[in-house]
């Protein structure tokens, strides 16, 4: 093979943005190699625009017309695009809330900086992987690094508890999802490309297979911890606890958005053949995600905790989406991703101004907060009342979205259950929102009461700032002006080649089966 050739198969150019955030990474361990302690000022501007120029590499490869790369092993059609963009976005939000929460801690902000953009990087090659190892590898860099955030405040007992649980279940589960990918190359014959496992798996007409099955729950078991959803969820209150605030802002959109992103494409790809017993699991995984998620998170009195069970229910409404596997089912997770991303990172923001400036993160705590700090009380309240669903919020036309093309997808039963949960979760929400607008001053809580003076020129705090106005102003109109992302959630699924073969074959079999009573 000569070189032109080589070259025309790599087609290396589709990782450009996963190379300017290799570069990013480097130049910011280079810089505090040289300059020390004293970059740590505007280290974290150089990874912000790193990252920044990574999605506008990003936005320059929509629609490319040559999308797969390194002979098929990652794929960079518009679908794995967007959740890129979703996973380097929520790692720039991040780090901007970052800066003065580390500094504060006693840590060096280069390094958390450095491993932050290792996970980003784990996580946009998760989001085009089409080839086992290359998933693999994908998966244990932003497992590795996730669980290095977790216990980055070393200092910190609970950090450290909360990174030896995640450690272990996390490794657990890693391993059960390699012994599915493991049983997936040998009944496919030794292939490792995802198209070629299918079509293998189609050759040896094992499609119904005992080992199939297994192969299928074992997978789903090593996404669903990836996602958070229930019963694989037993990670994520502790985590959330325990590890420092931006790291699991960080997992509960960046690392969620990944998993989703391996689930499409894995799912639709290598199980076409056992399509209705993998929409039958995560059926169930939805239902009980919504269940637990909304019902528990009625009993927290963390923030975090709540927001932890806030999180496993978002993802069995996400869920809903991709049960109806339809094409409007699929936009509807991406829409809900795009606009998770705003609204979430918004409600952690003011969590971390709040802690920051009171060192606790009690619900009770909040009582009365809008009388000291109206921009807090604001973002808190606008990022919740979103979460929850209520219009005209960016939330509750993504969860309008899910839930119309899970009806249309005839899901009618579970629909009407995201509804019902959707209305619980409004009510712990509102708890919140309604704890900090408390006009009594004998209702104000002692923290607040003893509220320091508002002071955004302190170090690290207008970092802080810029993101909470950012994602409060995101949060709030993209639900009004709901439409362009409308729009590039749609043409994201329909300018995905991969996407549309499934959804085409799918509907050719809808149409025999009707055919055949009708004949009859």
């Amino acid at each position: 093979m000569d070189f032109a050739n080589l070259t025309s198969q790599l087609n290396a150019g589709t990782i450009l943005p996963e190379g300017i955030v290799i570069v990013t990474l480097l130049g910011v361990l280079i810089v505090d190699l040289i300059l020390g302690r004293t970059s740590s000022r505007w280290i974290g501007y150089l990874a912000i625009a790193g990252l920044v120029a990574a999605v506008g590499a990003l936005y320059l490869q929509w629609d490319a017309t040559n999308p797969i790369s390194f002979t098929g092993s990652f794929i960079g059609d518009d679908l794995s695009i967007v959740f890129r963009g979703i996973i380097a976005l929520s790692a720039a939000v991040t780090i901007l809330m970052s800066i003065r929460y580390i500094e504060q801690s006693g840590t060096a902000l280069a390094e958390f900086i450095a491993i932050l953009l290792t996970a980003t990087l784990g996580g946009m090659f998760l989001s085009g992987a089409s080839e086992l190892v290359m998933i693999f590898i994908s998966l244990e860099t932003l497992s590795i690094s996730s669980y290095l955030l977790t216990g980055y405040t070393k200092r910190d007992p609970r950090s450290n508890e909360a990174a030896l649980k995640y450690l272990l279940i996390g490794a657990s589960s890693t391993a059960i999802f390699l012994y599915g990918v493991s049983l997936l190359y040998g009944l496919s014959g030794g292939q490792t490309e995802l198209n070629a496992i299918a079509n293998g798996i189609a050759a040896a007409n094992v499609g119904q297979s005992l080992g199939l099955v297994i192969a299928l729950i074992f997978v789903i078991a090593g996404i669903g911890f990836k996602i958070s959803a229930a019963p694989f969820h037993q990670w994520t209150p502790d985590v959330y606890e325990g590890a420092p605030t931006p790291v699991i802002a960080f997992l509960s959109v960046g690392s969620k958005a990944a998993g989703f992103a391996l689930a499409i494409r894995l799912l639709t790809t290598v199980f076409p053949l056992v399509a209705d017993e993998w929409r039958f699991i995560f059926t169930a995984l939805a239902v009980l995600s919504m269940v637990l998620g909304n019902v528990v998170a009625l009993a927290q009195t963390s923030m975090k905790r709540m927001l932890a069970y806030s999180s496993i229910a978002q993802a069995g409404f996400v869920m809903i989406g991709m049960i109806a596997g339809t094409e409007a089912g699929y936009a509807s997770m991406v829409f809900y991703l795009m606009v998770y991303l705003f609204m979430n990172l918004c409600g952690f923001t003011c969590i971390i101004l709040f802690s920051l400036r009171t060192g606790t993160d009690q619900i009770a705590e909040y009582s009365g907060l809008y009388q000291k700090d109206p921009l807090l009380t604001l973002g808190l309240s606008i990022s919740l009342l979103s979460l929850g669903g209520i219009p005209p919020l960016a939330g509750f036309f993504g969860k309008i979205y899910l839930f119309w093309a899970g009806w249309q997808a005839g899901l009618y039963w579970l629909v009407l259950l995201g509804l019902v949960t959707s209305v619980v979760s409004i009510y712990y929400y509102i708890r919140v929102v309604k704890m900090m607008v408390v006009k009594e001053p004998q209702e104000m809580s002692e923290v607040v009461k003893n509220y320091p003076e508002i002071r955004w020129n302190l170090p690290g705090f207008r970092p802080l700032q810029v993101g909470l106005i950012v994602t409060l102003i995101a949060t709030t109109i993209a639900g009004v002006l709901s439409n362009p992302l409308f729009t590039l959630a749609n043409n994201s699924i329909s300018n995905t080649a991969m996407l549309q073969a499934t959804l085409l074959e799918r509907t050719q079999v809808s149409a025999i089966v009707t055919q055949q009573p009708e004949e009859l």
